[in-house]
């Protein structure tokens, strides 16, 4: 009898769970087709648009592929105004971002939120206005040179309905203006967040992971374990939203360099991240947050073509490896350097060396073998979004299907190209 009630009971927790989860998605109108607005439209041309930069050949979706998860097709970019310019940075996905917020401090003086891997814009529309400037990117001189290409493309009409036809006399307020419907697209388009991962189905009720995928799942839970759950939140929000796996945070993983010590590009300053911003410079401990770069999202990550913010990794299997076998092999991951020698000197003392799955000396036993690597891989692609998983692949999610996500997204890695992101 006792069992038959924890059994009722369980089934009751589940029921909850999913109707809670499904309740948080009508709410907000996810996967819907409801038509976007008049901005949101207009945001969808310009995102598109390859004549509003210097060199006539890079829109946003030049960068930010919608078969890529509004990634990067390579991970790594050319720019400028020929093409040829040589970036910093990682170009990171648009997908998850319509509900982060603007950098701030926690109970603990730990940055929270802001854009870009050192989280220097504080909105989506301020993320958006600054590659049409980057002399890496889009390259305009300035914002008076974009409004004067879009006040001749083919949609100025539709902006001067918005803005009103005098719009074009204020370069200030016209380049505000499109950077608000560039975040309007990103905020209403459903594709920038579809929530219909195997993942999510799972969740759900509508679909249940095979073997590998719930002991990956578990592993990246197990704070003894991948614990990759500490940074990588996958627990819902308070008003019922599904997991976005981050915590909008930032750490210093002390991963290598790109380029070999003895080249130019390697003698460059220091990527200092997010101790450059404003809000953390003023603070007393801001020198031990220098090297520190966003926790990105784990959404769609098995369709990345790069991971880090440098790009160091064009593997998904090898990021999962670094974790696991930073401090236990570091000759693997850092040659003939010292341990954390992609990292500059002045920024080592800052590198995360106390949380699972660091910490230990090298020599000694991973906390994760290649079976819990290959598992934590399999869960990972579940967190791809429907639209990017092949159309064979059945409603459980297969390996097999899940596998060739992976390969392909690796298929076209260029790591020694970035954008400053």
């Amino acid at each position: 009898m006792q069992r038959k009630w924890v059994v009722w009971l369980l089934l009751a927790m589940v029921l909850v769970s999913v109707g809670v989860w499904l309740g948080w998605q009508q709410r907000h109108r996810l996967n819907d087709d409801a038509a976007l607005s008049a901005q949101a439209q207009l945001g969808h041309q310009i995102f598109h648009d390859t004549s509003l930069s210097a060199s006539g050949q890079q829109s946003c979706a030049s960068c930010h592929l919608k078969e890529s998860g509004h990634a990067s097709a390579r991970g790594l970019e050319l720019g400028g105004p020929d093409m040829k310019s040589l970036g910093t940075r990682n170009t990171p996905s648009l997908r998850y971002l319509w509900q982060n917020t603007a950098m701030h401090l926690n109970d603990e003086g730990k940055a929270i939120g802001g854009f870009f891997w050192d989280g220097r814009a504080d909105s989506l529309a301020a993320q958006a206005g600054e590659p049409f400037l980057n002399p890496a990117e889009m390259a305009n001189t300035d914002k008076a040179s974009v409004v004067a290409k879009l006040s001749r493309a083919s949609y100025a009409r539709e902006f001067e309905q918005l803005f009103g036809a005098t719009i074009w006399q204020q370069p200030d307020q016209a380049f505000a203006a499109m950077t608000q419907v560039l975040a309007s697209y990103q905020t209403e388009d459903p594709d920038f967040h579809r929530f219909d991962s195997l993942f999510d189905q799972v969740m759900q009720g509508r679909a249940r992971f095979n073997a590998a995928q719930e002991r990956g799942w578990a592993l990246f839970k197990d704070p003894e374990k991948g614990n990759c759950a500490a940074c990588h939140t996958a627990e819902r929000g308070p008003d019922g939203s599904p997991p976005l796996f981050t915590d909008n945070s930032y750490d210093n993983l002390g991963v290598p360099m790109v380029f070999p010590p003895t080249t130019a590009a390697s003698r460059q300053p220091p990527d200092a991240g997010v101790c450059t911003h404003p809000l953390v410079r003023g603070q007393a401990n801001a020198n031990t947050l220098c090297g520190s770069f966003k926790v990105p999202s784990l959404r769609n990550v098995a369709v990345r073509r790069a991971f880090f913010h440098n790009a160091v990794f064009t593997d998904l299997r090898d990021t999962l490896a670094f974790y696991a076998t930073r401090d236990t092999d570091p000759k693997r991951w850092y040659g003939t350097l010292t341990r954390w020698g992609g990292v500059p000197k002045s920024l080592r003392a800052n590198v995360n060396r106390d949380e699972v799955p660091y910490g230990q000396r090298a020599g000694e036993q991973p906390r994760l073998n290649e079976q819990d690597i290959d598992d934590l891989l399999a869960f990972l692609t579940t967190l791809t979004d429907a639209d990017l998983v092949p159309r064979s692949a059945s409603p459980a999610g297969s390996v097999a299907a899940a596998n060739a996500v992976v390969r392909g997204a690796q298929r076209v890695a260029s790591p020694m190209v970035a954008a400053n992101r």
